[in-house]
């Protein structure tokens, strides 16, 4: 038996990834970063295939990574994490600041910036693992890094139900299904996880 809810129980942390492709800056949210090497400074992230920053990576080659704090509101998850940057543009003019590689970062609700040059790619089914020398790191402030468990716990809204609703709810998102059964295919249109992280509405 295989109960993937275990895995939240990891130490995992949430970032903003972002990456410029010519003229067009995009970012979205990950919870795979971390370091792999200290000499030569090395880092891994894992980005899911079906995000535009994740093809903008491929091509360029070259990414930042914000580290979010405790401080950030649910606004900025929404804005990173549930709206595609293929069509629009995701990149706010304020709180945001460049670094030498010419990416952006964000300069608030971020305890630190990494940059990094792709020098390797793992395929990993639905998302890639990158391999990136660090090209340029700073410090911001001295907040307290967000985990995914602090995410669940004190900013993500709870889901709103209703006791005449039948559904599943995201356990990842919050997005409701209505309905009596979930296929077995089905993917959250907001976050893109399978059915297997819904639970049926209480």
């Amino acid at each position: 038996m295989i109960e993937k809810s275990s895995v939240f129980k990891l130490s995992y942390g949430l970032f903003v990834i972002t990456a410029k492709d010519g003229e067009k800056d995009n970012g979205c949210i990950i919870n795979t970063a971390q370091q792999i090497t200290d000499n030569p400074l090395r880092i891994s992230v894992t980005v899911n295939k079906s995000n535009y920053t994740h093809d903008m990576i491929m091509r360029t080659g070259e990414f930042n990574i914000s580290v979010l704090t405790e401080s950030t509101p649910f606004d900025v998850f929404k804005h990173y994490g549930f709206k595609s940057g293929r069509d629009t543009d995701k990149i706010p003019g304020n709180g945001m600041k460049r670094s030498e590689n010419g990416i952006v970062y964000l300069s608030e609700y971020t305890n630190a910036f990494i940059s990094g040059k792709v020098i390797d790619t793992i395929d990993c089914a639905s998302h890639t693992l990158f391999i990136a020398e660090v090209s340029e790191a700073k410090v911001l402030s001295d907040a307290r890094s967000v985990t995914y468990q602090y995410y669940f716990d004190n900013i993500k809204p709870k889901p709103q139900n209703s006791e005449k609703k039948k559904g599943f709810v995201c356990k990842i998102c919050g997005y409701v299904y209505e309905g009596d059964e979930l296929p077995d295919d089905f993917v959250c249109p907001i976050c893109k996880h399978g059915a297997s992280d819904f639970e049926p509405l209480k």
